[in-house]
């Protein structure tokens, strides 16, 4: 992935916390047959590695866990927030017009070689803590122990795991950084009048990225 000195995002943890709150990652494998893509909810393990572990499942009929091997490179890349700039909101454009459209985004790339887990008890272990991890703070969490034992038994024999211990992270924060800042204070405003959720969570991405780098 390029990405410009204006735009890194080079802290671990600020990385895994991108990867942990958009969790549905596009997995793609070079396999034999050439390039495959998969989506996959995955569940970063961070203490395991120097650059944590994702762990997940597919369905026994995907034959992408036929595939992997030792030598089978993949990414799992995990897409954050990310909305359309209009040059309209710069003040540059009345000033001097020399202002173009952009995307703002943030992304987390993980690589690293996957492996097929067919083991119950680990894809059991899995699939308890994705369920913890996605139910937590709900009313009334749902259980995997609340649905009946023989029907679980049926659903993990119809699934396989999949571990990926990353090797290299990447990650990138394309949030007007490289803009002039009344351009991009004008981006800020724009962004909070937007009633979507994500333009909103844009706007406190390049308010944030002004403290840093503004």
């Amino acid at each position: 992935m390029y990405v410009s000195r204006h735009h890194a995002l080079d802290h671990r943890d600020a990385i895994f916390s991108l990867m942990e709150a958009h969790p549905l990652g596009a997995w793609v494998c070079h396999t034999a047959g050439g390039l495959v893509a998969n989506h996959v909810p995955f569940l970063l393990d961070r203490n395991r590695g120097e650059f944590g572990t994702l762990v997940g499942h597919v369905a026994r009929a995907n034959p992408i866990w036929r595939g992997l091997g030792s030598a089978t490179p993949s990414v799992v890349m995990f897409q954050g927030p990310q909305a359309y700039i209009s040059p309209g909101w710069y003040p540059g454009k009345a000033a001097h017009g020399k202002v173009v459209p952009t995307w703002n985004y943030t992304v987390a790339h993980a690589h690293g070689i996957a492996r097929a887990v067919d083991d119950r008890d680990w894809l059991l272990d899995v699939l308890d803590r994705l369920t913890a991890t996605h139910e937590a703070g709900r009313p009334a969490p749902w259980r995997v122990a609340d649905a009946p034992a023989d029907y679980i038994d049926r659903m993990l024999r119809a699934v396989v795991g999949v571990e990926l211990p990353i090797e290299r992270l990447e990650g990138k924060l394309k949030a007007s950084q490289d803009e002039d800042l009344p351009d991009r204070l004008g981006t800020v405003s724009a962004l909070r009048l937007d009633p979507r959720d994500e333009a909103r969570a844009m706007a406190g991405l390049v308010d944030r990225a002004l403290g840093v780098k503004g």
